[in-house]
This record gives structure tokens, C-alpha cells and sequence, in this order.
């Protein structure tokens, strides 16, 4: 005699709901435009900078990095997959602009190594971004995402060459405004982009050939070193 097997349990509605928001929010059409929506104060805060005559090299080359990071991002690739994580897509959204308004709105801050020093790491740091970007081409994602792998260019030599880019900037914007607060912010968020790089890897590396990839470049952010 046979014995009916019990029905699966539904999920709760605070389960379908959540995913159901998710869903939502991958939609390629919302997703970019909550990127450009997002991303107005900022420009704004940069525009009121500029006005003031108070945007010098290190904060123009961080918002540059970072806006050519978010607008390239509205012509990116369809994912194959893309985490349903709520607190994934939240800390994607802070590694993102939480640094943003922090470069616009830096408090004031002093020099504490000459200004050709900051100027040459800020400008390095737009450089390496560039790169890093133009290698990655329409794979760029906001939140963990599984697009076409990169294995060339920037990618060839370091996993996470955008985040290399971003936290070198940073790096001269607080040694150009010299405080703690502006410290502890950048160390904030370089904290908050490194593990978002690890979440993104345990995301990613379900894929063989992108566990392959890992094995292969061996280093996140810096050759040799990180």
C-alpha cells in the first residue's frame, strides 16, 4: 500500500514577499535607475564643490572613479544569475554610496605629505580604475552577479582591480584632508568593499571555471602582495 507524501510546507509570507522584492529589484530597468536616482545628491554635492572652488585633484579623481563605475553600470550584461540575499544587495548598496557621500562631503582636512604626492596617487588611482574597468567591458556588477569571466587585462593580474582602484583614491583624499574622522571613514569603507569581495567570491566560485580562476590569480587586490 502506498502512502501519500505530505505536501511541501508553503513558504511564509515574509519569505515570499522578500523574494518577490528581490525579483523586483534585478530587474535591469529598476536596478539602473535606482543607480542614476541614487547617485543625484552626490553629483550635486560635487557640482556645489566645484562652485565653491574647494574640488581639488584627490576628491575629483575619487567621484570621478566612482562615477565611472555607476554610469557604466546602465549598460552592463544580463546575469546568467544574480543572489536573492537581501543583506547582500544592502551591503552593495553601502560599499557603494556610503563612499560616494563621503567624497563629496568630506569635512575639511589637512595636508600631511605634499600635494604632488596626493596628486600623483590620486591620479594613479583614476588610472588603474580605468583600466580595470575597460578590462572587465559590460560584466560589471552591483550586487553578486554571475556574468561572462574576465580573465584578461587588469584581470589577469588581481581578482578585484576596481576595489584596488577605489581604496587607493581614498587613500590620497585622507592624506590630502587629514582627520580622524576622514580616517576612520576611509578605513570604514575599504572594510566594507574587501568584504563584499569575499562575499562576492562565495557567490561566484559555485561556477568550476571561476574556482579555476581563483586558483590561478591568487591575489585580490594587489599582485604579489594582497
Amino acid at each position: 500500500m502506498s502512502t501519500a507524501q505530505p505536501a511541501p510546507a508553503a513558504a511564509p509570507d515574509s519569505a515570499r514577499t522578500r523574494i518577490g522584492l528581490m525579483q523586483i529589484l534585478a530587474i535591469p530597468a529598476v536596478d539602473k535607475t535606482i543607480a542614476v536616482v541614487a547617485s543625484i545628491p552626490f553629483v550635486y554635492a560635487l557640482y556645489r564643490r566645484l562652485a565653491e572652488g574647494n574640488l581639488n585633484i584627490p576628491r575629483a579623481c575619487a567621484a570621478l572613479g566612482l562615477l565611472v563605475v555607476i554610469v557604466t553600470m546602465l549598460f552592463r550584461r544580463a546575469p546568467q544569475r544574480v543572489t536573492p540575499n537581501p543583506l547582500w544587495w544592502l551591503l552593495a548598496f553601502a560599499a557603494t554610496y556610503g563612499p560616494m557621500t563621503w567624497v563629496a562631503l568630506a569635512p575639511p582636512g589637512r595636508p600631511i605629505v605634499p600635494a604632488v604626492v596626493t596628486n600623483a596617487l590620486a591620479i594613479l588611482s583614476l588610472v588603474i580604475l580605468l583600466y580595470a574597468r575597460l578590462s572587465l567591458g559590460r560584466n560589471i556588477g552591483f550586487v553578486p552577479a554571475q556574468r561572462q569571466l574576465v580573465r584578461s587585462g587588469a584581470y589577469a593580474y588581481v581578482r578585484h582591480p576596481i576595489y584596488t582602484g577605489l581604496s587607493l583614491a581614498w587613500i590620497a583624499l585622507v592624506l590630502r584632508l587629514w582627520t580622524p574622522l576622514n580616517l576612520a571613514l576611509m578605513l570604514t569603507f575599504v572594510t566594507l568593499i574587501v568584504i563584499k569581495s569575499l562575499v562576492e567570491e562565495g557567490f561566484l566560485r559555485q561556477d568550476p571555471e571561476y574556482a579555476e580562476y581563483m586558483r590561478v590569480v591568487k591575489h585580490r587586490f594587489v599582485p604579489g602582495l594582497v
